[in-house]
């Protein structure tokens, strides 16, 4: 018997890829008017029941039943006529198009054989208000507007598509406290509304604020459903990562920071290095064996100063010495002959090449050194993809797999893998734990911590003020694109980072 207030069941949901079993007999559950977040580590199985549910793929074994009904969703149109609609983490929205344009694509309000431009603007600014509380210009190009508000019309396309299930995938991944405490308030009213919202996150403290319900995966199984208040977040974290969370805590103080291996050699020294508009000069030197870490809010100038160091973008003033060389500007591929390597803050834009395999993204790096006259042979770029498959636990049925089919924590590895088969001096690393899971992220963790004290200099960029205090030797700390104060040793603790930034703080000579 279907239970009134259930909308959603899945039950025995199975779905296989070839040497991967991605669900296994997983129930899932959605009453009419929750909020309900979908937790687990990258690799447990959320990303394929999303997909399972909203038509992306047939499942193999398993029913969905919608409303006290058995469906069958064979493609994402079923999904929307069964009143199921999805938000992805990146915005998949047209951004040289209207605000309106976007919102009604494909659903057009037709008057005399066209387009009815001022009915559909109409009913767009309508919907905006009235469901959203968002008041803005939607003759105006999507592109003119923030990705907060790009967020906000993506939902509102979804939410007027669908009439009873709306999925947010990694919605807050992009935005600041403000706009993802303005998205909550939107999500409540939805829910207030009778709509049923399932929230995929990374984020555990927002996973409380909103949620009704949690349903966590593991392995491609389900671990259990649970009232948000009655799981304490430990719990969580151990239901997720499948270890007692207390013990990877003190596991995490034995290891973390204070390494002996620090070198009084500065391997990399930038000298009033800068560029007009981006960020204002600044000094920097980096020891060989160093973690230093690049704190300060979103927008303080931390990736400015990564994508100057590499080269991406180019410096107009100042000097930039590696290794005893010194340069006045530099470029990424100068950059990587001279050890360097980056893993950018937007991976999927700027990290990854999604149509190539894992080995093929793994030697792009080392190919790059060499130069196209120079290919590496076939036989030894798969022993170096299967070395850092096994290295860094890359879990995938086979090197040859396309890398846009891993989750994000493995897409992650498979960008480091690509860089550490350099051998680099200096690795910068920006926001490499944003958006993956809970056990991926200790795990890139330790190894910043394990590839200092083998003697690699590391730059390491997190909004997560607890990963700089736990990986961190030294901090500089960042406000309004400038360098603004730095922490040594033990002076390296989220609370004086903080207070470092409200105050303004003062660089230590």
């Amino acid at each position: 018997m279907f239970e009134s207030d259930i909308t959603l069941s899945m039950q025995e949901i199975c779905k296989s890829f070839p040497g991967v079993k991605a669900l296994s007999n997983v129930n899932f559950q959605l009453k009419k008017g929750e909020i309900h977040a979908l937790m687990g580590e990258n690799g447990a199985g959320k990303s394929t029941l999303i997909k399972v549910l909203t038509g992306v793929y047939e499942i193999d074994e398993g029913t969905i039943i919608l409303n006290g009904k058995k469906i069958v969703i064979k493609s994402t149109q079923d999904a929307q006529e069964n009143g199921i609609s999805t938000v992805y983490q990146e915005v998949n929205l047209c951004p040289n198009i209207t605000v309106a344009e976007n919102i009604y694509i494909g659903r057009e309000p037709m008057k005399n054989g066209f387009i009815d431009w001022n009915t559909m603007n109409k009913n767009a600014s309508k919907l905006l208000e009235e469901r959203l509380n968002l008041k803005i210009d939607v003759k105006k190009l999507l592109s003119s507007y923030s990705v907060a508000i790009q967020q906000m019309v993506a939902i509102a396309r979804a939410v007027d598509i669908s009439s009873g299930i709306l999925i947010l995938d990694e919605p807050t991944s992009s935005l600041d406290s403000n706009e993802a405490e303005q998205l909550f308030s939107i999500m409540r009213k939805l829910k207030s509304e009778g709509m049923s919202i399932v929230f995929v996150t990374h984020f555990i403290d927002q996973v409380y604020a909103v949620s009704d319900r949690i349903t966590i995966l593991r392995n491609g199984k389900l671990v259990g459903t649970y009232i948000a208040k009655d799981l304490p977040e430990m719990d969580l974290i151990s239901k997720m990562i499948g270890k007692n969370y207390e013990e990877m805590v003190k596991e995490n103080k034995k290891s973390s920071r204070k390494y002996d291996s620090i070198e009084n050699k500065n391997l990399v020294e930038a000298k009033e290095f800068g560029r007009k508009g981006t960020v204002e000069s600044f000094n920097m030197n980096i020891k060989k064996g160093e973690v230093l870490g690049l704190a300060g809010l979103l927008g303080s100038g931390r990736t400015e100063c990564a994508r100057l160091l590499f080269g991406i973008d180019k410096s107009d003033h100042g000097t930039l010495t590696i290794d005893g060389k010194e340069y006045s500007y530099i470029y990424p591929q100068k950059a990587i002959k001279e050890g360097l390597g980056l893993c950018p803050e937007d991976r999927k834009v700027e990290g990854i090449a999604g149509e190539l395999t894992i080995r093929e993204n793994i030697i792009l790096g080392l190919q790059s050194i060499k130069g196209i006259f120079k290919y590496i042979p076939m036989k030894k770029q798969q022993e170096i993809a299967k070395k850092y498959v096994k290295l860094l636990n890359i879990k995938t049925p086979s090197i040859e797999q396309r890398i846009d089919n891993l989750s994000g924590g493995n897409q992650q590895k498979v960008i480091l893998a690509r860089w550490l088969a350099t051998n680099p001096q200096l690795l910068i690393l920006d926001e490499p734990t944003r958006g993956i899971d809970i056990g991926a992220k200790d795990e890139i963790k330790k190894l910043i911590i394990r590839l200092a004290r083998e003697g690699m200099s590391i730059i390491f960029i997190s909004s997560e003020l607890s990963e700089i205090e736990t990986c961190c030797d030294r901090v500089l700390v960042l406000r309004d694109r400038k360098i603004i104060g730095e922490l040594v040793g033990e002076e390296v603790q989220e609370a004086k980072i903080l207070e470092t930034i409200a105050e303004g703080g003062n660089v230590n000579e």
